[in-house]
């Protein structure tokens, strides 16, 4: 587990690392109870669907002559086998068999690829025990299992630089740990790896750390498609410090630098997208005549994955808006009520930064974080204006503010905050807004293009939604009935996302 980085002592430093330390744990002991629960459930009742330890033979091999001999622990195998459902069942096979039909063309190669190689590695002694299709399948789990923890750490880390709270990014951090949508990250799902990558690759951007966030988000594009959404974040930063250089420090020449490199590194995020849809023009489109083309092949953009979603399984805009669809709408109503009031809290706290796209932030909120706002490289990260302990004292003096106005029945939005001073570190900084921006187009997707019942899992890596349910929860007056409310729902949602998805029954 690597440490966490700090150039310099400091009186909070301890306290990070205990805190890092219970999010450690907490990630241990949230999968630890996802597993048992499955086990618990999968046992007790019969799936709904049995059709998971079925396994045809690979269409671009063969059948082995002779077969092989039967696993030794074959009782063993096939219960891990049974865990495969659902989407598991497209990675598995991708894994085993590479990309054999169209739409396994929707699932990217990132876990299929972790998947193999450790199933041709660490794993591969045990093939002779429980065969070669469970042993993809352990290799899923320990990959999905894995990554999510180093995601819970790096979701701790983030959120300790962006709130400047470490109590906050606990709570915000012990609260991703046991997310609603926990199942897919216990099981094999690219979930966890586009969590970690995501996450991590925003630690890394808000670290100053460039080319490894670059690298890091490219790779959360080639776990899920939504990955490209991370370009964003580039585009922000290359807005305010192109608008620095240009307007503040008047180097026209540099402005124009920031922009170029800014452009590139959007681009190198999509890159891995639109790798593999160039990968799937080659294998199904190349070398055909005309009428033996697929549809999408013909098309002036041809996107491969738009094709497979709409035909596949009728995803875009409004197509999902029918009276059948009321009871998915429903499921998804937690996560989009709470990503939606997130988002509305911060637009009442913050109006004149969200409708100038944080180009009103006062001086000390665009000092404190220069490595989105500044053009200036040699600011340095860990140096801000003010001091851990002084920030920590005036944070705690707004949070007072807000718990009386909360306490009397006023709006908490309402709150008059000092955004000259440092009480605006928190949930209202202006460093919150490129996320909110990100969130805000998840949601909008979510809601009108996609099947709104993935909106638990679509949402579930997004640091904003945490943020503002730990702010919530330590409300005085309504933070018992909140804080029972939200850890009500993510706790529901693990009960019943592990009974249903482990039978396959349809979840989320």
């Amino acid at each position: 587990m690597p440490k966490a980085s700090s150039p310099s002592k400091s009186p909070s430093e301890p306290l990070n690392n205990s805190h890092q330390t219970k999010v450690l744990k907490s990630a241990i002991l949230s999968r630890l109870i996802l597993l048992i629960l499955t086990l618990l459930w999968r046992t007790l009742l019969t799936p709904y669907d049995t059709s998971a330890p079925l396994n045809p033979t690979c269409l671009n091999h063969p059948s082995p002559s002779p077969p092989p001999r039967p696993p030794l622990l074959s009782s063993l195998g096939s219960f891990i086998e049974k865990g495969i459902v659902w989407d598991s069942v497209y990675f598995v096979r991708i894994a085993q068999c590479g990309y054999e039909y169209e739409q396994s063309y929707a699932f990217l190669p990132l876990l299929p690829a972790c998947i193999f190689i450790l199933s041709r590695t660490v794993f591969a002694p045990l093939v002779s025990l429980i065969g070669h299709r469970a042993v993809l399948a352990l290799s899923g789990y320990v990959i999905c299992n894995v990554a999510f923890i180093f995601a819970a750490i790096y979701f701790y880390r983030l959120s300790v630089i962006v709130l400047r709270d470490p109590n906050a990014a606990l709570r915000a951090s012990v609260l991703f740990c046991f997310n609603p949508a926990s199942i897919f990250y216990s099981s094999i799902y690219s979930e966890s790896l586009y969590a970690l990558f995501s996450v991590g690759g925003l630690y890394y951007l808000k670290s100053r750390a460039d080319n490894i966030a670059l690298f890091w988000l490219a790779l959360s594009g080639f776990a899920r498609s939504n990955g490209v959404f991370n370009a964003g974040y580039y585009g922000f930063k290359t807005m305010h410090q192109a608008y620095d250089a240009a307007f503040l420090r008047k180097r026209a020449f540099l402005a124009l630098q920031i922009l170029l490199s800014g452009a590139l590194r959007c681009i190198c995020i999509f890159v891995p997208f639109i790798t593999f849809q160039a990968y799937g023009y080659y294998n199904i489109c190349l070398g055909r005549s005309s009428d033996e083309m697929r549809p999408w092949c013909k098309a002036r953009i041809p996107l491969l994955y738009n094709y497979i979603q709409s035909h596949y399984w009728g995803v875009g805009f409004l197509r999902y808006f029918q009276l059948k669809q009321l009871p998915n709408f429903l499921l998804a109503s937690p996560i989009l009520s709470l990503a939606v009031c997130s988002i509305m809290y911060y637009v009442k706290s913050r109006p004149e930064i969200v409708l100038s796209l944080g180009f009103q932030a006062s001086a000390e909120e665009k000092s404190s974080m220069a490595m989105i706002f500044s053009s200036e490289k040699s600011h340095r990260l860990n140096s801000p204006p003010i001091s851990d302990k002084y920030t920590s004292r005036r944070q705690e003096n707004h949070n007072l503010k807000l718990r009386k106005k909360m306490g009397q029945g006023g709006d908490p939005a309402e709150c008059t905050i000092d955004h000259g001073s440092s009480e605006k570190l928190g949930y209202t900084s202006a460093s919150i807004l490129p996320f909110i921006l990100h969130l805000c187009f998840m949601v909008v997707t979510a809601f009108f293009v996609m099947h709104v019942q993935v909106a638990t899992r679509f949402l579930s890596a997004s640091p904003s939604l945490y943020w503002f349910a730990s702010l919530l929860m330590t409300s005085p007056s309504i933070s018992k009935r909140w804080g029972y409310m939200i850890w009500a729902y993510c706790s529901s949602y693990i009960l019943l996302g592990s009974l249903l998805f482990s039978n396959f029954y349809p979840f989320t």
